[in-house]
């Protein structure tokens, strides 16, 4: 068997971003807002594009800003109806707390309302206990997710964000991270909403969060995410909002204005960055017998719109018979025949499947419809993806 690869030079073919692939960083053609941050960066949710960032790359502490990931930690491992127990080491931990009692059992769902809502470092230690067996086995998952999804400046002591030599992160790792948890359901539902009440096993009366971002009510379309203080952290942010369809995260590190800030932030990006459609799904290709697998939108200002340069890569396995002209395909992939690259200022920012004319396209999942059970189902699709491409763009 052998690979043929055909290269063609296309004007008006979508691409497919993978979140391997990095995003190229906005370039410094626009003037970003001021903030009073001594770091900050704001992500495109969809394409994971950061549009502006200020030392965004500085490793600083993040206080709970860490629940971030203790969150999609905990969802990704564990099923939202387990019984998490509170245990000695949980109990009545320093900081912000929810105040559960010692021995007392809350589903991880609630558990994780919680903990994003009121910040609560008992549910934090709770979960960690549960999830990863201690803490310490929790944050080698925490550890082990963070170089999994390429963030270079980032490690982590704790579930709770409580000041440790050796607990860091960045503006821009903790965009992507954020980029990366909204892609979640169950994540993206506990951090958009305002208020939660859950059974109390103790007492007469529930349990009520009120979410502690006022985000949520100042700014609209906001959405999430998580705020955070500790006395040598300072104030921490992030904050999401959709407005036109699209989804932005923006993030600050000790930053006395935060709110302010934050919607300057988030109003440029809207401004200056909106979604761009590229192309719609099943989209014939030019002088070709495929058509794209996938629409693409991806967050462009004015001036990059006529910068983007696409590329059409073919890919041919031809079996060893070829009878009647006709050639015997063993390619298992049954209808993918190739991919189409995107290029912005050089850089590859997306790859979307083309597929040969009425072959079978399968459909990308709803993650609104989706509960705990879904997100693998999700996860499974996302990595098929990853090994499709990955067998498209290997040699």
């Amino acid at each position: 068997m052998r690979k043929i690869t055909k290269v063609i030079a296309c004007m008006l073919i979508p691409v497919f971003l993978l979140s391997s692939l990095g995003a190229t960083q906005a370039q410094a053609t626009i003037q970003g807002p001021s903030t009073h941050a001594q770091s900050a960066a704001l992500i495109d949710v969809t394409s994971g594009r950061i549009l502006y960032s200020k030392d965004g790359d500085k490793e600083l502490r993040i206080a709970s800003l860490t629940k971030i990931m203790t969150a999609i930690v905990a969802i990704e491992h564990s099923k939202l109806d387990d019984k998490v127990k509170v245990s000695p080491t949980a109990f009545a931990k320093e900081g912000s707390s929810l105040y559960l009692k010692l021995g007392e059992e809350m589903t991880l769902e609630n558990m994780l309302y919680g903990l994003m809502l009121r910040s609560g470092n008992d549910a934090a230690s709770a979960i960690a206990e549960h999830v990863g067996g201690s803490e310490e086995g929790f944050v080698l998952l925490m550890n082990k997710k963070a170089e999994q999804i390429g963030l270079m400046h980032s490690h982590f002591m704790n579930p709770h964000g409580l000041d440790a030599e050796g607990h860091y992160s960045t503006a821009n790792d903790l965009a992507r991270l954020t980029a990366y948890a909204l892609h979640n359901p169950v994540f993206k539902r506990i951090v958009a909403t305002e208020d939660k009440s859950a059974p109390n096993p103790n007492e007469s009366w529930e349990y009520s969060w009120h979410n502690k971002n006022k985000m949520l009510r100042m700014y609209e379309g906001a959405d999430g995410v998580k705020t955070g203080y500790t006395k040598k952290a300072f104030r921490c942010l992030v904050s999401s909002a959709t407005r036109n369809g699209q989804q932005l995260a923006a993030v600050t590190l000790n930053d006395g204005n935060d709110w302010n800030d934050h919607a300057r932030m988030l109003d440029f990006g809207f401004e200056y960055f909106p979604l761009v459609e590229v192309a719609k799904q099943e989209q014939p290709v030019q002088n070709t017998d495929v058509v794209t697998g996938r629409g693409f939108w991806y967050p462009l200002a004015k001036s990059e719109q006529g910068s983007l340069t696409k590329k059409l890569i073919l890919h041919e396995n031809r079996g060893q018979s070829e009878t009647e002209g006709k050639e015997q395909s063993t390619d298992p992939s049954f209808g993918l025949a190739g991919r189409i690259d995107m290029q912005l200022d050089g850089k590859l920012v997306g790859s979307i499947p083309v597929y040969r004319k009425g072959s079978y396209i399968p459909p990308e999942p709803k993650t609104e419809d989706a509960t705990l059970g879904g997100i693998g189902d999700v996860s499974s699709w996302a990595a098929a993806w990853r090994a499709v491409l990955s067998h498209l763009l290997s040699p």
